[in-house]
């Protein structure tokens, strides 16, 4: 029987023929846990046992608020430490690595065929790889811990038919807000939202990391792309692990098909405070006062050489200030190796150590009441930022560093 990804890759997981909708308990390949959730997860697993099940699966990156930026955050910091040395796992990550779904890839963590679980939602970004990547709670990754194993539910499949070439300026970020504006925040509700098409095929696994990133922004349980020729030369000299790889057979029951042609797409913003509140940029006109480039969604190395492009030679506009806060250690190097950080420092912009910035509104760079944030990052809800009185809106690299120096929502040239 034709199957999708999804079903395909629980079926060898468990060893039976799975199809959606089925509830079973399914073997975790990687468990990853960080600095804010990981200290909830690790009071529930001290609860039912005393040792993990594989020290060498589980993957701990810091990188929520580091470095400490309060005497709590420094608690959790400690017990995190003290747990990864009493358990022996050696893929912890510390303050200076970076986004815990920018280097899980990045590291070698990450191979297509996988079962990965993370306790944050944006852990569908890995689906980029083809492997099936879904955030779970922490109190679930406390079971994960002691036994390895972890009941799903089989999702059914959504597949994004995407097609055409993209505009000049024109990114992956919008055309996922795009997918978003029409879908709607619930449209995928537990679906596995794959994406394919040959606009999907030319793309780097960087765009492909940005869509799954944002999977999850229209309900969805994890997104994937069919792992290909550029997946594998990503994987050169990153990955030693064996694995597999399954692509979706298009006339597979559970599938639902949404064709989208991106030829004539604008660029695109998402407006307070809904993800799926989108529209062109060229009919949003909002004055600034912070841009925010960076996040797991765009702080990639790709992501900064298009922002410094357009920065080049410019100024950011006053009353306006910029953090740029690359994804990780390794695209902080690169920012650095390029010349693009001497760019942003010339512009005006705030350069900071890699981490998840202002995204999850509890570290450095919030906003205040009544001020507007326009973030490369995936969520826009009241609060998210800082102030529950600011404003956030969401958009690609492009328009964040167009925006900067006009001082303004704006359209890139």
């Amino acid at each position: 029987m034709s199957k999708t990804m999804s079903e395909k890759i629980f079926s060898n997981s468990t060893g039976d023929d799975v199809v959606s909708g089925d509830i079973l308990i399914a073997d975790v390949d990687v468990a990853m846990t960080h600095d804010l959730t990981g200290p909830l997860s690790l009071k529930s697993f001290y609860e039912i046992g005393e040792n993990v099940w594989d020290p060498d699966k589980i993957v701990i990156p810091f990188d929520h608020q580091v470095p400490a930026d309060s005497l709590e955050a420094a608690d959790n910091h400690i017990v995190m430490r003290r747990f990864v040395k009493e358990q022996k796992i050696k893929n912890f990550y510390d303050v200076n690595q970076g986004i815990c779904h920018q280097i899980l890839p990045e590291l070698g963590h990450v191979v297509p065929g996988e079962i990965i679980v993370g306790t944050d939602s944006h852990t569908c970004t890995h689906g980029a790889l083809g492997a099936f990547s879904t955030g779970i709670g922490s109190t679930d990754m406390a079971m994960v811990f002691k036994t390895g194993k972890l009941w799903f539910k089989v999702p059914e499949t959504i597949y994004f038919d995407i097609k055409g070439e993209l505009n000049d300026n024109v990114y992956a970020k919008d055309v996922i807000l795009n997918i978003i504006g029409k879908v709607g925040v619930d449209g995928a509700s537990y679906k596995s939202c794959e994406f394919g098409g040959e606009t999907t095929k030319n793309m780097t696994v960087s765009d492909r990391m940005v869509l799954c990133n944002m999977a999850i922004e229209m309900g969805g349980k994890t997104g994937l792309v069919e792992p290909d020729e550029i997946t594998l030369n990503y994987l050169k000299n990153r990955a030693n692990k064996d694995f597999k790889l399954f692509k979706t057979d298009l006339d597979a029951p559970s599938i639902e098909k949404i064709s989208i042609d991106v030829s004539d797409l604008e660029p695109q913003v998402a407006c307070p405070h809904n993800v799926d509140n989108v529209s062109p940029v060229s009919e949003v006109d909002s004055e600034i006062d912070q841009v925010f480039l960076g996040s797991c969604t765009n702080g990639r190395i790709e992501d900064l050489r298009v922002a410094a492009k357009i920065l080049k030679g410019n100024k950011i506009a006053n009353g306006v200030r910029m953090l740029v806060i690359p994804a990780s250690k390794e695209v902080y190097t690169k920012t650095l190796d390029e010349g693009l950080m001497k760019i942003f420092v010339d512009a005006g912009a705030l350069v900071c150590n890699p981490c998840c910035g202002p995204c999850l509104g509890g570290h450095v760079g919030l906003i205040g009441p009544g001020e507007v944030s326009l973030s490369t990052s995936n969520r826009n809800f009241k609060g998210r930022q800082g102030s529950p009185d600011g404003e956030v809106y969401l958009s690609s690299p492009a328009v964040a560093a167009t925006s900067a120096i006009k001082g303004r929502i704006s359209i890139p040239e």
